[in-house]
């Protein structure tokens, strides 16, 4: 065997390291995540573990009607990957001289056989709550905010199967959440032989369903669901870490509490199970129950959602919301259209409340024209802002309501798409109840934004009065850093998160509402690698040939030298507008540190390539037909990027591939299928062949039946012949995303094999549609790399 195949073969077997400078930053801890407690008196910085492994992945993993969890523990799979904490520190806020207090989680650890995750403050920030992983459970630990001291819940196993995180927090020391039955029994076990033939049936009702995975398949499958969604709703005391189990066990996935501990508002499925749906289109059944678990009324009972027109809604409640204030009322919102978006009517929902002591019936509060979309409690106990979305339009209007009063004001009304005239989102904070409520400051609604601009995002943060409408800034980010606005103290003081292109985030505190004040650090982070500061980014604009306005992000590698026309990856992602100017408008910001994610593209920029990052790829048209010129939109974009990155002379445009992740890879593959803007591809855990998809994908409104046309135009694997540049596939073995199974890389690659095509196909196993193990993801990198030095060449080469 020749050196050359022997080392082919080495790499067929074994997992691939990238570059030397691409491992040493994928090996640096993650920069830390900044939590204010509730009381604005301490601070955790928690650094998050930034992979996986595969002895991780290849842990027990059950797959029942749309989840995936642990099968001793019933933690989510993915928390692993994306929520184990490696370090958490604790210290005073606003003293930055003050010691820390290193809370020494691997102690704890069982030598890494467990891990602690899901860090929450209680609602006084005297204490907060861990969650602690083991091989046999997911345990609550409780820790003391000024001494670090973490104490376990003995006896309490966490069910976190359906509903991760919920807790319904009773005072700031007492709450209630779901735990494991106590005594357990067994897990069913499937049987050796079958006994009986799966059926299944329809009976002449449309019921069009997105394409899911990990769905139930049988009766055994069904009996495992049952036996560990199984809930107890179970009181805990943090200051005693006493128990008590409440009512009946039920297949609980909601937990609120209703006002001050005056009731609790619960949400369960039940059976019939479908094997078509996942778990959240079961039938459902939502109760007020006392705090002792005892059901005081059944609010509502859902059907099982068959039968719902595409992007439609049930008809009768959903959406149910506990009232955080003193009335302890149930808020929830029913469809007046019948649920079709299809059918025309004055008015699609409306929103209800049902008051305690839930004995009467229920008060219609307001009807909204297009489709609910969010309730948001103010903090001063007399409004809300209730949003409502109109699919068509991509438009979406907010109201201010008077919860008792009933008048109602619009206070926002824009694109969904909108950057640069976008109202901000309301600022958050946790009340002494525990609920997340919607704050007010001197009489106004506080609200955050990015603060888009053809300059580059400058975050504000506005104050909306709740009298008149009108609206002030108190902040906006200076032209220099990238600033975050992020909670008023008690002095009137601003706390942001600042950072910039050389010094990663850190805490900082001013004077509020005044341009130009000196800030103050509390924090300071150390840069992950020195070689990030050396990397030149610059956003660039231009327009495409039909007029609409593009940008990308330029990435030029720390070695680069001026005038270098250098090997180029265009990554990208498209998106929908129905309005040519709202596609132009620029996002992001040259202010920020450079913090790429393992998977990222932008690792390839330490490899001597140059990256352009986040190219827009904009679709304009009607939402109802947008995708009828896909393929022509797409190639405007692509020549667009390629002749402006020639211009600025940074690219050969004879060196250019093109390279994208899920939606994205999709339409690298079609750029490969029907243009010759290329010289290589790489796509990600993509889709390819439309008519596996059938009844809707993306923005599509439309099935397979009533637009056959576009999904055969849209599907490259129809089209396969026509692919003649080399293309890399890599898919993960186990692929969560609806429509995105492994079979559409597969299939994709058989046909490229078949018609003398070049390709190279990667199957990761274990990995869902995002790759979370730490040998995953150097893998990727490395194929990544390899294909580009093989089809582009060496990025220094100057041709």
């Amino acid at each position: 065997m020749s050196t050359l195949v022997a080392v082919a073969a080495a790499q067929q077997t074994i997992y691939q390291q990238p570059s030397p400078t691409v491992r040493e930053l994928l090996d640096a801890p993650a920069l830390p995540k900044h939590l204010v407690s509730p009381n604005k008196q301490h601070l955790a910085l928690l650094e998050l573990r930034r992979f996986s492994s595969l002895a991780e992945l290849a842990r027990p993993t059950l797959k029942l009607a749309g989840l995936r969890f642990d099968e001793a523990s019933g933690l989510p799979s993915q928390t692993a990957a994306t929520g184990a904490i490696a370090r958490l520190r604790l210290r005073p806020l606003l003293n930055p001289q003050a010691p820390e207090q290193n809370i020494d989680l691997s102690a704890l650890s069982a030598g890494g056989k467990s891990f602690f995750h899901s860090f929450s403050w209680a609602p006084d920030g005297q204490r907060f709550l861990l969650e602690r992983r083991t091989d046999k459970a997911n345990e609550l630990w409780v820790g003391n905010a000024v001494s670090g001291e973490l104490r376990q819940v003995n006896g309490l196993r966490l069910n976190n199967a359906l509903a991760q995180g919920e807790i319904a927090w009773l005072n700031a020391s007492e709450l209630v959440l779901l735990a494991q039955v106590e005594r357990r029994a067994a897990a069913p076990k499937q049987p050796s032989v079958p006994n009986a033939p799966l059926i299944r049936e329809t009976a002449g009702r449309a019921s069009p369903e997105r394409t899911h995975a990990d769905l139930l398949q049988t009766p055994h499958d069904e009996r495992l669901l049952e036996h560990h969604a199984l809930s107890q709703l179970t009181r805990v005391d943090l200051r005693s870490l006493q128990i008590k189990r409440l009512g009946a066990p039920a297949m609980f996935f909601s937990v609120s509490s209703l006002g001050e501990d005056e009731a609790l508002l619960t949400e369960r499925i039940t059976r019939p199970f479908s094997y078509s749906l996942t778990w959240e289109d079961f039938p459902q059944v939502v109760e007020v129950r006392r705090p002792d678990g005892v059901v005081l009324r059944e609010v509502a009972r859902l059907p099982l959602k068959r039968g719902v027109a595409i992007n439609g809604v049930l008809p009768g409640p959903r959406l149910f919301y506990a009232s955080p204030n003193k009335d302890a009322a149930v808020y929830w919102v029913e469809a007046l259209d019948g649920g079709n978006p299809n059918n025309r009517a004055a008015h699609r929902d409306r929103l209800m409340r049902l008051d305690a002591p839930y004995t009467g019936e229920a008060q219609e509060l307001l009807r909204l024209p297009q489709r609910f979309n969010s309730l948001r409690f103010v903090d001063d106990g007399q409004h809300a802002l209730v949003s409502e979305d109109d699919g068509l339009r991509a438009w979406t209007r907010s109201y201010l309501l008077a919860l008792r009063g009933g008048s109602i004001r619009t206070v926002f009304d824009h694109s969904q798409r909108e950057r640069y005239r976008h109202p901000g989102s309301p600022m958050m904070r946790m009340s002494a109840g525990g609920h997340l409520l919607a704050q007010t400051y001197g009489g106004g609604l506080l609200l955050q934004g990015a603060g888009a601009s053809p300059k580059g995002d400058r975050p504000f943060l506005d104050r909306l009065s709740l009298q008149d409408g009108s609206v002030q800034r108190l902040f906006q980010s200076g032209e220099a850093v990238y600033a975050q606005p992020l909670e008023i103290l008690g002095d009137g003081r601003l706390l942001s998160l600042q950072e910039s292109t050389n010094q990663p985030p850190s805490l900082h505190v001013q004077v509020l509402n005044q341009p130009g004040a000196t800030s103050l650090a509390l924090t300071k982070a150390r840069p992950p690698h020195p070689l990030m500061r050396k990397i030149r980014r610059e956003l660039i604009s231009f327009k495409r040939a039909d007029g609409v306005d593009m940008s990308f992000w330029m990435y030029l590698p720390p070695d680069y030298k001026e005038g270098e026309a250098r090997a180029t990856l265009v990554w990208a992602y498209p998106l929908e507008f129905n309005d040519a100017a709202l596609a132009g408008q620029l996002s992001g910001s040259t202010n920020r540190y450079p913090n790429f994610s393992g998977l990222s593209p932008l690792m390839l920029v330490l490899d001597g390539y140059v990256v352009l990052m986040d190219a827009t790829m904009p679709i304009v048209g009607d939402a109802k037909s947008v995708n009828d010129d896909f393929i022509e939109q797409i190639t405007l974009s692509a020549k667009a990027i390629i002749d402006k990155a020639e211009d600025l002379g940074v690219t050969d445009p004879k060196r250019v591939a093109i390279g994208g992740h899920s939606y994205g890879a999709f339409m690298a593959v079609n750029l490969l299928a029907h243009t010759d803007l290329f010289k290589a591809g790489i796509a990600r855990s993509g889709a390819y062949n439309r008519t596996l998809t059938p009844f809707g994908f993306q923005s599509e409104r439309r099935s397979l039946w009533e637009a056959r046309d576009i999904y055969l135009k849209l599907s490259p694997f129809l089209y396969v012949n026509q692919i003649k540049e080399p293309l890399l596939l890599i898919h993960g073995d186990v692929d969560d995303r609806a429509g995105t199974m492994p079979m559409q890389s597969e299939r994709l690659y058989q046909a490229l094999s078949g018609t003398g095509g070049t390709a190279r196909y990667v199957l990761l196993p274990l990995e869902a549609h995002g790759y979370t193990a730490r040998e995953s993801v150097g893998h990727v990198q490395w194929e990544m790399r390899q294909w580009l030095r093989a089809h582009l060449g060496d990025p220094k080469d100057m041709r």
